[in-house]
This record gives C-alpha cells, structure tokens and sequence, in this order.
C-alpha cells in the first residue's frame, strides 16, 4: 500500500465517522451576515487554519478548492460568489464527495441564499486536476499538501499554478516544522497522512512554491498546532509542529527573484519627509511600510542609520512595498 492509499483510506473513514480530533485548529469559524455553518461541517474541518479570506474574493472569482472535508470551507467560498457552478470542489475520495453533498442539503436549509448547485464536486486527484487550464481565479487547500512527498508535492503545485489565471491565487494552510524528523517518522504513511510527519520548514515549503513560478509569496498567518513526544512517537526529542497560512500570487517572476512577504516593516526615521531607494520603494518619515524579504536585504544592505527594519513576524495582510 503506498502512502497515498494509506491516505485516502483514512480520510475514507473520516468521511464515514467523523472525527473532530482529526485535525486541530485554532481558527475561529467564519462569522459573516447571513452565513450559518451546519454543526456536521464544524465536526468535518479537517483543515489546520483558514484559507477563507475576504479580501482574495472579490467580484465573484471562479474558485477551485481541492480536497472537499465536509464541505464548509466550500460553502464559505460560495457566500462569495452564489452562481451556479462559481466553486469547484475536488476529491479522490467518493465518500467524501458524498458527506459533502449530504452536508449540503443542511447548509441549504439553515441558508436562504444557499444552493448547492453554487459548488460542483468533481471526483478527481490533486496531482492531475481535471480543470482547464488559466481558468480559476483563487485555488485553496487545506492540510493537503504537507502530505504529499517531494514529486507528488511538485506535481500538485504545478497543477494549481496551471489552472491559475494570471495574477491568480493560491490560498494555503498547511503543518510546517523547522526541525529535522527521523526517517522513522517520514516514512510513516499514517502519521504522513495525519499531517503530522510531512511538516516541512517554512524556507523548503516556499521554495517549492517559487520552483513552480508564483512570484509573489504572502505569509499570512503561523500558529501553534501539534507536538510529537517521545512517550506517543517514535522520537528522541519533542518536535514542534506549526501551521501557516500562505497566497501564493501568479505573477510574473522579477528578474531578482520572488517577491516573500514574512512579515517585515520598515520604518524611516532621517531628516528628510521621505526616503526614496530609487527601486519604486518610497518610505514617509515615521510610517512604517510592509517590504517583502528581498527589499529588507537591500535597504539593510545600504547601511543607513534612519531606517528600523523589523524582524519577520510570519503575518502579512496585505499592502507595502512592492
């Protein structure tokens, strides 16, 4: 049996009996004017942070959202676009598919605005997306990825920035881990298949991201989520698991290298109103600005003394430099 098999065995069971400690996450649930969440779908997240956000979904997108849970997250997305077909909802598992669309009836019952006609669900597999390509406007996936070993893991990523249209998103949450984990742990399809053993840092799992052409990295968000001890795994010392939130943006690759929001400011302190690195890069005395990775180095690399540039807070929402 291959890890994958493993996998889609254990979300089969999921599907079947749900189970609320399947996954954990700290994510409060959506509260929005209207929306109601069927308790069914709350026990099925089984995502470790939230790739809903607001400002991804404007103007009605076109979205795609790869491997389907209980559902919730898809019927979050449709509470932005309530057209028929807007979501597209994808999974290998059949009982999965189902325990969706059952879900669904109750969404539509506890919604008025609700139908479930908004998402197809579309039997298919993450590393050969049955979708056209340049066609959807925010991808997501939640907990999925980390699962995956290094070719699978080029394979979906490839897939998503294929159906992308340009300038498209590809929305995240997945476990990462800065420290090394034994081969015991890796090769455990289980624990791989229960987010746990797959973690990868954050600098590897963003590589992968820019290995496939998205110029534009945001991390959003990075949490606690799990803790692999010596008394319940194979371990000699006590791992420490995460769980970021990343955009990975379709834009076009900069001659230096990708644009990675970490979360870094700059602030601008000198004599004059403005700074201006002559690079598009124009700092107001006192107003701290968000700058990707790449532009700290620069200005760093300019050795003033009027310039505070922060460390990396791994929470980036948006705006800045570039």
């Amino acid at each position: 049996m291959s890890y994958l098999d493993a996998t889609n065995d254990l979300y089969k069971e999921a599907a079947l009996t749900p189970d609320v400690g399947l996954c954990c996450t700290t994510n409060p649930i959506w509260e929005l004017p209207g929306l109601k969440i069927p308790r069914i779908m709350q026990e099925m997240n089984y995502g470790c942070g939230s790739t809903v956000n607001a400002r991804d979904l404007t103007n009605n997108p076109k979205m795609l959202y790869v491997g389907v849970g209980g559902g919730m997250e898809l019927l979050q997305f449709a509470y932005f676009n309530r057209q028929k077909g807007g979501v597209i909802g994808i999974d290998v598992v059949d009982e999965m598919l189902e325990a969706s669309r059952k879900n669904f009836i109750e969404a539509e019952a506890e919604n008025d605005w609700f139908k479930s006609d908004f998402v197809d669900l579309v039997k298919g597999d993450a590393l050969n997306l049955n979708v056209d390509d340049n066609s959807i406007d925010v991808a997501a996936q939640n907990c999925l990825f980390n699962i995956f070993k290094a070719e699978d893991l080029k394979k979906a990523i490839e897939e998503m920035y294929r159906v992308l249209k340009p300038h498209g998103k590809l929305v995240m949450s997945d476990p990462t881990c800065e420290q090394p984990m034994n081969d015991t742990l890796r090769n455990d399809d289980r624990l791989r298949a229960l987010c746990l053993s797959g973690s990868l840092p954050i600098a590897e799992y963003v590589k992968a991201l820019t290995d496939a052409g998205f110029g534009t990295i945001e991390i959003r968000a990075r949490k606690p989520y799990r803790i692999l001890d010596p008394k319940n795994y194979p371990t000699e010392e006590l791992i420490y698991i995460e769980s970021i939130e990343v955009a990975a943006i379709k834009d076009p690759m900069p001659e230096d290298g990708p644009c990675i929001f970490t979360g870094k400011a700059a602030i601008y302190y000198g004599d004059q109103d403005f700074f201006d690195d002559k690079k598009g890069h124009i700092l107001l005395k006192n107003q701290p600005i968000a700058i990707c990775d790449k532009t700290a180095g620069d200005i760093a690399a300019l050795g003033r003394d009027d310039i505070f540039i922060s460390e990396s807070t791994y929470h980036y929402d948006g705006g800045g430099c570039c």
